[in-house]
């Protein structure tokens, strides 16, 4: 079993090293600090499974995941975050993630995961499915941002840590007129007039 991990903190690439090193049948372990890195190695060379940090310095996780799927869709991808998992686990799982698990998960935890993953199966923890549950429940009042689509949710938080039109119209490779029109379109639904408001309710809903 060939794993990748990705993440832009040596330390946490450490731990997960150290905690991997107890699964048996593990030939290659590789390591990427960003996302364009991780694509870089993936396509030189073939791997099992990728544990991908949501949080990268150049791109979004979920940004990384759906390239992973489209490319090479052999390659299991269990997502990592720091993020409560409600927030961002259902839009990892629509994407294609085998796996969705917070950082502050027990390494037996993450064992059991990748383990099952490697066998071509799913997982999410019990918290996490009792989020699930709470959130599919037609009683349950939704968030605003649940309302986005994948990409208003990624413009949102770009515009939430202060990126201008121009620099995600850059990052993204649309133009400055569709990144206005994507705002537009976000501030409507969020019922929300200043970016500094978007800030505010991402702070709030734990989403930065």
């Amino acid at each position: 079993m060939k794993i990748l991990i990705c993440d832009d903190h040596k330390i946490v690439r450490d731990g997960l090293r150290q905690i991997l090193q107890h699964l048996g049948g593990i030939s290659v372990i590789e390591e990427a600090g960003t996302g364009g890195e991780a694509l870089s190695i993936l396509k030189r060379e073939s791997f099992d499974i990728m544990l991908l940090d949501i949080s990268l310095p150049d791109k979004s996780g979920l940004e990384i995941l759906q390239t992973v799927k489209n490319r090479w869709p052999a390659t299991n991808v269990l997502m990592l975050s720091m993020h409560p998992q409600e927030q961002y686990a259902i839009r990892a799982l629509k994407l294609g993630a085998s796996a969705y698990l917070t950082k502050d998960t027990a390494s037996e935890e993450l064992l059991i995961a990748v383990r099952k993953i490697s066998e071509g199966g799913k997982y999410i923890s019990q918290s996490l499915a009792e989020s699930l549950a709470q959130l599919f429940d037609k009683d349950t009042i939704r968030q605003k941002h649940e309302s986005l689509s994948r990409r208003e949710f990624e413009i949102m938080i770009k515009l939430a840590n202060g990126k201008s039109l121009q620099e995600i119209g850059d990052e993204l490779f649309i133009s400055n007129k569709t990144v206005g029109t994507y705002r537009s379109r976000i501030m409507d639904k969020m019922e929300l007039t200043k970016n500094t408001d978007l800030t505010r309710y991402c702070l709030e809903n734990d989403l930065l």
